[in-house]
């Protein structure tokens, strides 16, 4: 049997690295966060789409390591918010914290009926083969109010249409991996890793 294959993963987020490890586990690779290679400057993502932040992600980590190399672009898109906060999800407040983010889309949802939204999810693979993107979403709608423990940044307020009445933060990991974006997206990557090697 052949030892896992070193996967570069543009990300130090513990809580992506272990939904990524478990989807990509049985496909034969290791995925290795930032935190293995100290030296890396900060990787660019100032594009204006989640393609095109996974991309340069995966581009510059692939062209610093020389190892195949994977990054994703993640946030949440609300219909009534124009997209909004789309590509800042993570910076959507200066304190870029899950509580501070959660609590700035509440009130810029107050009153609003229309709560539509969606988890998307960009992959990108950069490697000696060359470049290729996948997109994964998850529709559902925004709750007025958080509920559960799991998961993190808008978990507690999504609520997926395929699970009703339950928010992404109260599901199991196996559940959320299922139907999240990310997973979707990281489904799609045995065939970008072959194009890409």
């Amino acid at each position: 049997m052949e030892p896992p294959r070193i996967l570069a993963v543009a990300s130090a987020n513990a809580h992506k690295l272990v939904e990524i490890e478990a989807i990509l586990a049985p496909l034969g690779f290791a995925p290795r966060g930032l935190d293995a290679w100290p030296d890396l400057e900060d990787l660019p993502e100032t594009a204006d789409t989640f393609e095109g932040n996974a991309l340069m992600k995966a581009r510059a980590l692939f062209e610093a390591k020389g190892v195949l190399a994977v990054a994703d672009d993640s946030g949440l898109a609300v219909d009534a918010l124009g997209g909004a906060p789309g590509v800042h999800s993570k910076r959507f407040t200066p304190e870029a914290s899950a509580e501070a983010n959660n609590r700035r889309l509440l009130e810029r949802l107050a009153g609003i009926a229309d709560r539509r939204a969606r988890f998307v999810c960009a992959v990108a693979v950069a490697g000696p083969g060359g470049e290729a993107t996948a997109l994964g979403t998850c529709e559902g709608r925004i709750a007025l109010a958080p509920r559960g423990s799991g998961g993190f940044g808008y978990d507690p307020l999504f609520l997926p249409d395929e699970t009703p009445g339950w928010t992404m933060a109260e599901l199991s990991a196996a559940q959320k991996n299922a139907i999240s974006h990310r997973g979707r997206a990281f489904r799609l990557l045995p065939e970008l890793l072959v194009r890409c090697s």
